[in-house]
């Protein structure tokens, strides 16, 4: 995968109003394998914040993330 293509990534899966299933869409990889890129590349507090914003998304969850 390119660079830009992760920066891109990561970019969208940071936003709150692009759901995983836009990113697959758009890039064909699963949520799973964003959450994982978002592993390698976050720093360890930044990726853990985002995943509770993520997981802190409720009723919202099935529109966005």
């Amino acid at each position: 995968m390119k660079e830009s293509d992760v920066s891109e990534i990561i970019e969208m899966a940071l936003s709150d109003h692009i759901s995983f299933s836009n990113i697959k869409l758009q890039h064909n990889i699963s949520e799973k394998d964003v959450k994982l890129l978002m592993r390698q590349n976050l720093k360890p507090g930044s990726y853990k914040a985002w995943r509770k914003r993520v997981a802190e998304m409720g009723s919202r969850r099935e529109h966005y993330k």
